[in-house]
């Protein structure tokens, strides 16, 4: 009996809610449990009514995991979101779909502006006035930021007349918490997913292969290649000024790296995962670090969110239909936007605004830039100066402060010397072996990755169980003591 109590008292403590071990893609935890949720899904998928409550009953328990009482917040949203959509749809009043329009974007934003910027509004002010500000005692919730804009990409939506509210609270409420991308993206719209939650699906061979390579592919981004150089770059940015700048720099050229590699290894597994279950979820990253101008970065940087702010930030403000100098300043406030989307905190502020302002130099350039040759050595000076640019602002995404941000940069220019490369490579050979494969990885031809996960899909299963056991030693080898969160869990 003793051992019976001890197995359930272990069971117990896995399926509750722990705030130092939150439910991650990368964790034991999930995949035993996602072991056990695929075949009960599979008894289900076709049958609407079960496998909508039985596919949100676990999306709820995943962000409970991940993110506690928090659930409950989410369940609110869901709720008046839908209610209120279903009144837009009904009423003739154009007063009263205003009326439930505002009143959805007031509970999901205010949500979101209480928990996330609460204490970065109220240090302002203090400060402002000279006041001995204590900050309040707030927790963020994991993901509060995807599914806000989630929540109110849909409200416009229905109001706008794009699509129709859900049939049933239940249908919304999966959209809205579907797992896989529930946390960290991406970004899913309502037009492209709430189609799906009708269709019959019957998941190939093909699907299922590539839903595993594109989770397979994930693992080795985030939990080989950027939790173990997150290692070296911890070190640098955890003590700014402490390097020499050529070890300085090097941390700058991993954060670089790793924030690719743990972002968009979440994107993968969570668009494997979901083609396992036989959704779609759009593409998030398209090999942003071979762009050749801030433009193109954002063509292929966190697709989901910059088609979300050029939709309903950028558009509504006027876009480019209004001259020259508002297409700037568009450009420049929804940059803005999308920096304060990502922190409570000046420096995300700065790193937004000078994207923006990036955004609009390169605009203003054009008829300059078309006057130059497209040859080689241009593409080359081209692709150097865009990594320059975000590499250096990345330096304001990582570090602790904008003190610490600026003491980074100067030691990386003023102190750099090749002089310590010798020793840095002795040192940290296995660092600079995973930054050359993700540095390689861009430099392929496109299309090159899809024949890989082509060739995956078409191999024996002998050969893709090999993969496997092969990625799943390395993690292994080279994981940290404790699983590292993913870093846009912190948006």
């Amino acid at each position: 009996m003793e051992c019976l109590s001890d197995l359930w008292q272990n069971v117990v403590r896995h399926l509750s809610y722990s705030p130092s071990e939150p439910m991650l893609f990368s964790s034991g935890t999930f995949w035993a449990l996602f072991i056990i949720f695929l075949p009960l899904y599979s008894l289900v998928r076709n049958r609407h009514r079960q496998m909508t409550l039985f596919v949100t009953a676990f999306s709820f328990f995943f962000y409970y995991k991940s993110s506690g009482l928090f659930v409950g917040l989410l369940a609110v949203t869901s709720l008046v979101d839908w209610t209120l959509s279903r009144i837009l749809a009904r009423t003739k009043k154009q007063a009263l779909k205003k009326l439930c329009v505002g009143i959805s974007l007031a509970t999901s934003l205010g949500i979101l502006a209480y928990f996330k910027y609460a204490n970065f509004f109220l240090w302002n002010i203090s400060t402002m006035v000279n006041g001995n500000f204590q900050p309040l005692d707030l927790v963020l919730p994991v993901g509060i930021s995807f599914y806000t804009f989630q929540s109110v990409s849909y409200i416009v939506d229905v109001y706008k007349g794009r699509v129709a509210p859900t049939a049933t609270w239940l249908e919304y409420a999966f959209f809205l918490s579907f797992f896989p991308a529930l946390v960290a993206g991406p970004i899913v719209r309502a037009d492209y997913f709430l189609p799906q939650i009708r269709e019959k699906r019957h998941v190939t061979s093909t699907e299922t292969y590539t839903g595993l390579w594109l989770i397979i592919l994930g693992v080795i981004k985030k939990a080989i290649i950027a939790d173990y150089i997150a290692q070296y770059n911890d070190l640098i940015f955890d003590t700014p000024g402490g390097y020499s700048g050529f070890e300085t720099a090097m941390g700058v050229i991993g954060y670089t790296m790793q924030i690719y590699c743990d972002f968009s290894g979440y994107s993968d597994m969570a668009i494997g995962l979901a083609l396992i279950m036989g959704f779609r979820l759009a593409k998030n990253f398209d090999f942003p670090y071979k762009s050749l101008n801030v433009t193109e970065f954002w063509r292929r940087w966190h697709i989901s969110l910059s088609s979300w702010l050029r939709d309903y930030v950028y558009i509504p403000l006027g876009g480019n239909r209004k001259g020259t100098a508002r297409t700037y300043l568009n450009n420049f406030i929804t940059m803005l936007v999308g920096g304060l989307w990502h922190g409570a905190a000046w420096k995300f502020v700065f790193w937004g605004a000078m994207h923006g302002a990036g955004l609009a130099v390169h605009k203003a350039s054009q008829p300059w830039l078309r006057r130059l040759p497209d040859n080689s050595v241009v593409r080359a000076i081209s692709w150097l100066i865009t990594m320059l640019f975000v590499m250096a602002l990345w330096v304001f995404f990582r570090a602790g402060s904008w003190s610490d941000s600026w003491t980074i940069l100067h030691t990386a220019v003023t102190d750099f010397s090749f002089a310590y490369a010798p020793a840095f490579a002795s040192a940290r050979m296995l660092w600079l072996i995973l930054i050359g494969i993700i540095t390689i990885s861009h430099a392929m031809p496109e299309g090159f990755w899809n024949k890989i996960g082509d060739a995956f899909v078409k191999a024996p299963w002998t050969v893709k169980l090999f993969i496997f056991i092969a990625v799943v030693q390395c993690v292994i080898e080279l994981r940290s003591e404790d699983v590292a969160p993913f870093i846009y869990f912190q948006f």
